[in-house]
């Protein structure tokens, strides 16, 4: 991967449905270069989907997910990753060793996440932190 592939990638974290002629007019280079470098880059898996960010009116959270030390976490998430209200689900370092970052319609939908996340038999506790603003980066 290149600069000209990270500027392309910059682009489309910021808004996937740019037109590729768009792209090609502020990178600098040809639609056609464009979408050739984002099609190698979806064979390649670096661009693994196009999602929608939504401002929805809903609450977002992050739960932070405990888990005991011979717990596959990789099967915890799979599993996690199944649920409606769930957006994304990270494995991390740290104090904590899932976070799931869910968008539910109101504070009792992420309290229903969480009992649900405590209820796996593999979950040891978990932290939950409200997200009161966001900002594209």
């Amino acid at each position: 991967m290149d600069e000209l592939d990270r500027r392309i990638l910059s682009i489309l974290r910021r808004d996937s449905r740019t037109p590729y002629t768009e792209i090609a007019d502020r990178v600098g280079t040809s639609e056609g270069t464009v979408r050739n470098r984002v099609e190698r880059l979806i064979d390649e898996g670096v661009i693994e989907r196009f999602t929608v960010a939504t401002r929805t009116g809903n609450v977002k959270a992050m739960i932070e997910v405990s888990v005991a030390v011979d717990v596959d976490t990789t099967g915890v998430s799979d599993r996690m990753a199944e649920w409606d209200e769930v957006d994304f689900v990270w494995q991390v370092s740290g104090e904590k060793d899932i976070v799931m970052v869910v968008d539910a319609a109101d504070t009792r939908a992420v309290n229903e996440l969480i009992t649900k996340a405590r209820d796996l038999d593999e979950v040891q506790n978990t932290k939950t932190r409200l997200i009161l603003d966001e900002r594209l980066g």
